[in-house]
């Protein structure tokens, strides 16, 4: 079975526990005859659709549990004028999006549109700042928004339901762009267009087949519902059963050291189960930076986790969105530090390396949850200090963390290459250096 082509029930039913879905009351609009704009022949398209597809407008809302948790869904029916937007599908959504907030539920969108109806005219287009505003109000008051990507998902159905979204599925092969397939440039690559050409863009958290979709969303429902607690979480255990370094080219030579632990291993030893989240919405990914949520002894953790690669400008945008997601969330951080340094290729700098440095600073200095950090490897500079918890940074004995490369501070230094040793002992890079100056508060050992 496939959500793609699926009418509105049949997605709700293919995603759903069964016999759980209870429709919400649609709201009773007066209409004047063919619609706001007195368009020759809409009541008789909108009758046709009726009789095709037996529902009055082009979404269904109502709730339903998925894996057994209670949820808000909004769910389209393409079959009715293509799964466009018109006034009575905005008071339907406005409905869907109160009703979540009153009552304190995720809410989940199966999404199939064309965008706005044209029999409308603008008055449909302005159903979008409508979902906007109450996309917002939902954000604000932390419940999360989890939206599928059924065929297709275009237009205005996509730039808010879909892409503002805090967890965007899609499923394989469906058409999902802004501009739909009759208005976009005739020489357009239709890959782009695709909800795989969207998730390699870093717009899309991850493509999902159908089969596959129910365990997907009950899973985020069940992450996302998790406890929350105050409280920091606490560091991994060091996965390297190494002795301290007794000088700091040591300590550099262990964290660079081919068969080091790195952060996928660190992450599948701290989480029962682990949801990634992809891309940095802005047409980036990076997969030197692992980001998303997952449960810890019953409780959720975002993490954002650098793999020991230059970390790329999509890789820190991917890891400010996360924190940030967690921060309205209420969700606790974990983040591992890993990484040589910022990339500093012109491609780099032509992506926003400096913006997207400071953008991640920034998310974790206005954090109000608690982020607790590790260092499992490398720390180069400014590109490994953007993801440390000022007060809250733990380092593993495999680890170094330095204000810049100690080949490259020599050089600075105009000293010869063969001082680097020299010099990474006068910075103090050390793990146990690091806590004697106050930069980390423990040396963490294995469990």
């Amino acid at each position: 079975m496939t959500t793609t082509r699926l009418s509105a029930r049949a997605a709700i039913a293919s995603v759903t526990d069964p016999g759980s879905f209870a429709e919400l009351p649609s709201p009773q609009r007066e209409s004047a005859p063919d619609g706001p704009l007195a368009w020759a022949g809409y009541d008789d398209s909108r009758a046709r659709a009726t009789a095709r597809t037996g529902e009055q407008e082009s979404v269904v809302t109502g709730t339903a549990l998925i894996g057994g948790r209670q949820a808000a869904v909004i769910s389209f029916e393409f079959g009715f004028l293509g799964g466009s937007l018109g006034e009575r599908t905005g008071d339907r959504l406005e409905v869907a999006y109160t009703y979540a907030r009153e009552h304190r539920l995720p809410l989940v969108s199966l999404i199939a549109t064309g965008g706005s109806r044209m029999q409308e005219g603008m008055l449909a287009l302005t159903q979008l700042q409508r979902v906007a505003r109450q996309s917002v109000q939902t954000r604000a008051a932390g419940l999360p928004q989890i939206a599928v990507l059924r065929d297709p998902t275009t237009g205005g159905g996509w730039a808010t339901l879909g892409a503002g979204a805090d967890v965007v599925l899609a499923l394989p092969g469906a058409q999902v762009g802004f501009a739909g397939s009759r208005v976009r440039p005739a020489d357009a690559d239709p890959a782009a267009y695709t909800a795989e050409g969207q998730y390699a863009a870093g717009h899309v958290d991850a493509v999902v087949p159908p089969s596959e979709l129910p365990a997907a969303l009950a899973d985020w429902l069940r992450v996302l519902a998790a406890p929350r607690s105050p409280e920091p979480v606490e560091p991994p255990a060091a996965l390297a059963d190494v002795p301290p370094p007794p000088t700091g080219w040591d300590a550099v030579r262990q964290a660079r050291h081919p068969g080091r632990p790195r952060a996928e291993a660190y992450l599948d030893a701290y989480f029962a189960l682990r949801l990634p989240l992809s891309g940095d919405r802005a047409g980036g990914t990076d997969p030197g930076m692992l980001c998303g949520f997952g449960l810890r002894e019953g409780r959720a953790v975002a993490y954002a986790a650098q793999c020991g690669t230059a970390t790329r400008p999509a890789g820190y945008r991917t890891a400010a969105r996360v924190i940030r997601l967690a921060d309205r969330l209420g969700i606790p951080v974990l983040t591992l530090v890993d990484t040589p340094g910022a990339a500093n290729d012109a491609a780099a700098e032509h992506a926003g390396a400096g913006a997207a440095i400071a953008d991640t600073f920034a998310a974790v200095a206005a954090a109000a949850v608690p982020v607790t950090t590790l260092l499992i490897g490398e720390g180069g500079s400014g590109g490994a200090l953007a993801l440390a918890a000022p007060g809250n940074t733990w380092v593993t004995p495999d680890s170094y963390f330095s204000v810049i490369a100690p080949e490259l501070a020599a050089a600075i230094l105009k000293r010869p290459a063969s001082e680097a040793p020299s010099t990474a002992d006068q910075l103090r890079i050390r793990p146990q250096d690091l806590v004697a100056v106050g930069v980390a508060r423990g040396v963490v050992g294995p469990a």
